[in-house]
C-alpha cells in the first residue's frame, strides 16, 4: 500500500493526536495542525519529514486556505483529511451567553467548512481522496444541558451528507466519524461551561450510560476506513453506541407514525 498523505486539525491532542501517532507509525506522512504547533515537537524529532506540524486556529478561514495550501506545496497531494478539531460545551440553552455559542460554533462547524472548502478543490484535482468528519454520538441524538454543542455537531452532518454527495463524483468520499464516550479530556480541560442560573442548580449533563472507550483503540478502525476502497457515509464508534442511537430513531418513528395522520392532512386538496 502506498503511502498516504493526512491533513489532521487538532493534532496536539485526543483523537487527533493518536490518529496522527497511528498513521505516522504505519509509515504515512501528516500534516499536523494545531493551535499550537509546539505540542508536537516529540513527534517531528521522531519522525522527521514525514511530519509537518502546522500552526492552525480553524475559526480563521484564510488560515485553513493557507495551511492546506502549505500541506500541498510540502507532500504533494492529500489523501485524506480529516476534521477532528473541536470542544464541547456545557451549559442549558437558556444559560449560553451568546460569546460562548458563537465560540462554539466557529470552532465545530466553521472551522470543519473552512478546512472542507480549501480541501475539496485539492482533492478534486488529484482525481479524489478521502474527508472524515469527526462530529459525535452527539451528532445524532441529544442530552440535556448540551444543546449548543448538539447545534454545532447536527450541522455538520447535515453539510456534510450533502456534500457527499455533491463531491461522488469526483472521486471524493465523505465519512462522519461519530464516536460515543471515550476516555479523552473533552470533559475536562478542553470544555467550556455556561453560567448556570437558578432555576438550573443542581442540574446537569445526562451521559449516555455507555461505557467509556480507550482512545487509542479508535487508531484501527480510523486506519482501515481511509483505507477502505467503499467507506461508510457514517460510522459509530464505541460498543452500545448503535444500539443507543437505533432506540432514539424507534421512538422518533413511533411519533411520526402517530401523527402520521396530521401530517398527511396539513397538505391539503
Amino acid at each position: 500500500m502506498s503511502r498516504k498523505v493526512w491533513f489532521i486539525t487538532g493534532a496536539s491532542k485526543g483523537f487527533g493526536r493518536i490518529w496522527a501517532e497511528a498513521a505516522l507509525a504505519r509509515g504515512d506522512r501528516v500534516a499536523a495542525a494545531a493551535r499550537n504547533p509546539e505540542t508536537l515537537r516529540d513527534l517531528a524529532a521522531a519522525y522527521g519529514d514525514s511530519i509537518l506540524p502546522l500552526a492552525l486556529d480553524v475559526r480563521d478561514r484564510s488560515a485553513a486556505f493557507r495551511a492546506v495550501a502549505e500541506a500541498r506545496a510540502r507532500f504533494g497531494r492529500l489523501d485524506v483529511v480529516v476534521n477532528n478539531a473541536g470542544y464541547g460545551l456545557f451549559g442549558a440553552v437558556e444559560d449560553v451567553t451568546e460569546e460562548q455559542a458563537r465560540a462554539q460554533m466557529e470552532t465545530n462547524f466553521f472551522g470543519t467548512l473552512w478546512v472542507t472548502q480549501a480541501a475539496v478543490p485539492v482533492l478534486r484535482d488529484q482525481g479524489g481522496g478521502r474527508i472524515l468528519q469527526v462530529t459525535s454520538l452527539g451528532g445524532v441524538v441529544s442530552f440535556p444541558f448540551l444543546g449548543l454543542y448538539h447545534a454545532s455537531k447536527w450541522a455538520v452532518e447535515g453539510m456534510s451528507e450533502s456534500l457527499a454527495k455533491e463531491v461522488a463524483g469526483f472521486g471524493i468520499r465523505i465519512t462522519l466519524i461519530e464516536p460515543g464516550p471515550f476516555g479523552t479530556d473533552w470533559r475536562g480541560p478542553s470544555a467550556a461551561h455556561a453560567p448556570k442560573s437558578a432555576p438550573y442548580q443542581g442540574a446537569g449533563p445526562v451521559g449516555s450510560g455507555l461505557k467509556s472507550g480507550d482512545p487509542k483503540a479508535t487508531a484501527a478502525a480510523i486506519l482501515r476506513i481511509a483505507d477502505s476502497e467503499d467507506p461508510p457515509l457514517r460510522i459509530f464508534l464505541g460498543a452500545g453506541v448503535a444500539e443507543l442511537a437505533r432506540g432514539v430513531y424507534d421512538e422518533r418513528r413511533k411519533t411520526w407514525d402517530a401523527w402520521a395522520e396530521v401530517s398527511t392532512a396539513a397538505q391539503g386538496s
